[in-house]
């Protein structure tokens, strides 16, 4: 059982002033090269987001490398820094794929502790020139197996809704093996491994089904844990979906300001305050739930998968909130697929799937503090 008083010191939840000019990089980065008619051109390219802008990310500003220790190409900075840069592409509503690459499939490969692997991979994703992703880490029956082919090994089987799976360069594949899960590293061809593009209510995140078909792979690590790195990616978008109500609720208040109803602004309506400031309050919960959840991650607390999934469930439903009420309270503009909240509804109502409901988080986070016990088998 999880302790339930949290172990991080709470100046470690406040910005250090590194963090704070990074965000004001890549907030007027983001506001100059990635606004709303950015993002919908680039939806209708092959790959679904503007490649220029991904290599500036990594070479001009070092996203990329943010979380990747020094060793492997990396800058050496912690998931701290990497948060502040998740939370402003969610605030842009970015459709790069950060989540899949930066995230699941570095911290896969980290958390992994195959330094050949680490030394083969890592260098060429902090540096831009490779995406990635990965497959098979939430499959509750086991979707892929992986058999050996000679001295080599092959991977057979599919897995659905892939994040990014139709464009990355590398699959981090959890596969069963006669001798339990593990993990390998699959380069795609299309001759072994056909992937088909889903259509998803969210077209800023890609998803695909990826089928191995007698794939080649390279085995990773020992282990078939992934654990570590699916709590990581949980604190991720978390991050995300505080950058994406943030604009919400900056959008919507900018509006309600200019907006004249009866002679006056429809701000200053006392109905219109309240729902407001309900926004307000849940998105400071959200920045809490995500500003532990991040400090969790960059320490390597044992206390992440509680925090993981409280900042889950909490920044869900609060971008859930914030983008309804950037909707209703644009009144008849705010309606039309043409307004920007359109993309930001459909971004927060597939995130608060993407690891699991807010409802599945709760029962885990009930287990996790000792609260419920799991039924017998």
């Amino acid at each position: 059982m999880h302790h339930r008083h949290p172990g991080i010191d709470p100046q470690l939840l406040s910005e250090t002033e590194e963090q704070r000019e990074l965000r004001t990089v890549l907030r007027d980065f983001f506001t100059e090269e990635s606004g709303p008619e950015e993002v919908r051109k680039h939806l209708a390219t092959p790959r679904g987001h503007d490649e220029t802008l991904w290599a500036r990310l990594a070479g001009e500003i070092g996203v990329h490398g943010l979380a990747i220790p020094e060793e492997f190409g990396g800058s050496g900075f912690t998931f701290a820094e990497l948060a502040v840069a998740l939370e402003e592409a969610g605030r842009a509503l970015y459709c790069g794929p950060l989540l899949p690459t930066l995230v699941l499939a570095a911290h896969a490969l980290l958390n992994s502790g195959d330094r050949q692997a680490c030394e083969r991979y890592l260098p060429r994703i902090a540096d831009g020139t490779l995406t990635a992703t990965v497959a098979g880490f939430d499959e509750v029956e086991p979707g892929i197996v992986a058999e050996r082919s000679g001295p080599g090994w092959v991977l057979r089987g599919a897995a659905d809704f892939v994040l990014d799976g139709a464009g990355a360069d590398l699959i981090v594949v959890r596969a069963e093996t006669t001798e339990g899960a593990r993990l390998f590293a699959c380069e795609p061809d299309q001759d072994t491994c056909p992937r088909t593009p889903r259509r998803v209510l969210d077209e800023t995140r890609r998803q695909a089904l990826v089928e191995f078909r007698g794939a080649p792979a390279t085995p990773v690590g020992e282990s078939g844990e992934v654990t570590a790195a699916l709590d990581v990616g949980r604190a991720a978008l978390a991050a995300e979906q505080v950058g994406g109500s943030g604009h919400a609720l900056d959008a919507t208040v900018e509006f309600v300001a200019q907006r004249e109803q009866f002679g006056r602004p429809i701000g200053s309506f006392q109905a219109v305050k309240h729902r407001l400031a309900d926004v307000l309050v849940a998105l400071e919960a959200a920045r809490s739930a995500s500003a532990y959840a991040t400090a969790c991650v960059a320490l390597a607390s044992p206390q992440l998968p509680v925090a993981a999934r409280a900042a889950a469930a909490v920044c869900s439903e609060t971008y859930r909130l914030a983008t309804a009420e950037y909707v209703q309270l644009h009144g008849g503009i705010g309606f039309t697929w043409e307004h920007p909240a359109h993309l930001y509804v459909r971004r927060a109502r597939s995130s608060e799937v993407l690891f699991g409901t807010a409802d599945h988080h709760r029962t885990r986070l009930a287990e996790l503090v000792g609260l419920t016990t799991r039924p017998a088998a």
